[in-house]
């Protein structure tokens, strides 16, 4: 099969399960919200996908960082993804928009897309670990970014079909990144290293304090489970 075509299937993986998140939301979101029991199922699964997003960082972005870059771009790359994720998410609480999960979903989504397509060319394992970590990722992220659509004027067929749009991110940046980035390995791993930057930041800033409750412990067993399921795919495709 062409190497475009597994790029396409790989990233429509990736997408399409922003798509199924919201869909998740539709039928169970009220519910899981609504029982104790299932709100800490619901903590829990965002957890997990926290868990996913740190073993992406952990396994993939910065390893590549470090193989590729030297000491101090490597540095800027970093600083430079924590700094602007900071800022963008500070002016986004600032302004009082309604829409912060799903922009903090596109802010990870979109750079891990496009180094997913540029990596796949010259390291296909890779490429597919990190593909099974964006969509995995994608399933908590936007099943919490339906309920922000919906809570703020949107009525959910309209939430599920920007859903439905978004999720073809993952095929445009992704090819985006084979076309134009896959013979720069150096770009591709700076791309990589300022989303690690970025994405750590999101983790401690939104996610972790979003997952815990008062008297249960529960929730943050997912994010271990997360982990270890990025580290079991590390090991079977390396």
């Amino acid at each position: 099969m062409p190497e475009v075509l597994l790029i396409i299937l790989y990233s429509a993986f990736s997408g399409i399960t922003v798509f199924f998140g919201g869909l998740l939301s539709y039928f169970f979101g009220k519910e899981f919200n609504a029982n104790k029991g299932k709100k800490e199922i619901n903590h829990f699964v965002i957890a997990f996908g926290g868990g996913i997003i740190l073993a992406a960082l952990a396994l993939v972005l910065i390893p590549k960082g470090i193989e590729e870059l030297e000491l101090f771009p490597l540095i800027l790359c970093f600083a430079a993804g924590t700094l602007i994720f900071f800022f963008l998410d500070k002016k986004i609480e600032q302004s009082g928009s309604k829409y912060s999960q799903l922009i903090a979903m596109l802010l990870d989504f979109i750079p891990e897309a496009l180094a997913l397509g540029a990596i796949f060319a010259t390291d296909r394992k890779t490429g597919i670990l990190l593909a099974v970590f964006i969509g995995l990722q994608n399933l908590p992220e936007s099943f919490n970014s339906y309920q922000d659509l919906t809570a703020n004027t949107f009525k959910p067929k309209k939430a599920l079909s920007i859903l439905f749009l978004l999720s073809f991110m993952g095929i445009i940046g992704a090819t985006t990144g084979f076309y134009l980035l896959s013979d720069l390995p150096q770009i591709t791993a700076g791309i990589m290293t300022f989303a690690g930057g970025g994405i750590l930041y999101l983790i401690f800033q939104d996610i972790a304090p979003s997952v815990k409750l008062k008297k249960t412990w529960i929730p943050a067993l997912g994010a271990n489970l997360g982990f270890l399921i990025g580290i079991i795919g590390d090991k079977l495709i390396h």
